[in-house]
C-alpha cells in the first residue's frame, strides 16, 4: 500500500474558497509564486517544520507572520533561534485562525483570535500556510492493518512488511519522518523485491 498521506488543514470558513488561491499546505511548492512575491504572508504552526516555511518564505515575502496556537514553539532550539532572530518575521503567540477572507477570488486577510485575550482581529496578508502536520491516507485498512496512534502503517525493521503476511507499506503512509518522494521511492522498491 502506498497511498501517502496529506498536509493537516484547518477546516476554517472560507479555505475552500481560497485554497490555492492563498492558502497551501508547502511553502516551497507554491512560496514563489506571483500571488505571493512582495506580499505579507502567514504560517500557522509552532514546529520545525513551521519554522522551515516561515524561513523560506522570507526569499519572497516583505514579512512572514507566523501565526503560534500557544506560547512557546514545539520547533528544535536552532530552527527557533533562526526564526525568532530574523528581521522579516514576527511571531504571533497564543493566536489561532477564525476563518479566512478575501475578495471572493483571492486571499487578502485572516480573522484572528488570541486564545488568552479572547480578542478577535483582522490580519492583512495574502497567504496563509499550513504547517500543522500530515495525516496517513489509511482509512481504508485502519483495523485491519497494525497503525500507530496516529494512523501510520506500522512495519517491521524499518523494511515495507507488516503485520500482515504478503501485506506491505511504502512511503508516507508509513514514514512520518522524512516524507520524502526519494525515501517513498526506496521503501516502494523494498516492498517490490
Amino acid at each position: 500500500m502506498a497511498t501517502g498521506a496529506y498536509a493537516r488543514r484547518l477546516h476554517i470558513p472560507g479555505e475552500e474558497t481560497y485554497w490555492q488561491r492563498g492558502i497551501s499546505a508547502c511553502a516551497v511548492c507554491d512560496g514563489a509564486a506571483p500571488i505571493f512575491r512582495g506580499k505579507c504572508l502567514s504560517v500557522v504552526g509552532g514546529g520545525d517544520s513551521a519554522a522551515e516555511e516561515s524561513l523560506f518564505l522570507t526569499r519572497y515575502a516583505t514579512k512572514v507572520y507566523l501565526l503560534v496556537r500557544r506560547d512557546k514553539l514545539r520547533a528544535s532550539a536552532v530552527m527557533a533561534k533562526r526564526l525568532l532572530n530574523h528581521p522579516k518575521i514576527e511571531v504571533i503567540w497564543n493566536t489561532v485562525v477564525l476563518r479566512s477572507l478575501g475578495d471572493g477570488h483571492l486571499l487578502n486577510r485572516l480573522e484572528i483570535k488570541n486564545v488568552k485575550t479572547q480578542v478577535v482581529s483582522e490580519l492583512h496578508v495574502s497567504g496563509l500556510f499550513y504547517a500543522i502536520g500530515h495525516e496517513p491516507a489509511t482509512a481504508l485498512v485502519r483495523g485491519q492493518v497494525e497503525c500507530d496512534d496516529n494512523g501510520y502503517i506500522i512495519t517491521k525493521n524499518g523494511g515495507p512488511e507488516t503485520n500482515i503476511k504478503g501485506f506491505f507499506a511504502a512511503g508516507d503512509v508509513q514514514d512520518k519522518k522524512w516524507r520524502q518522494a526519494v525515501t517513498s521511492a526506496g521503501s516502494g522498491c523494498m516492498a517490490g523485491l
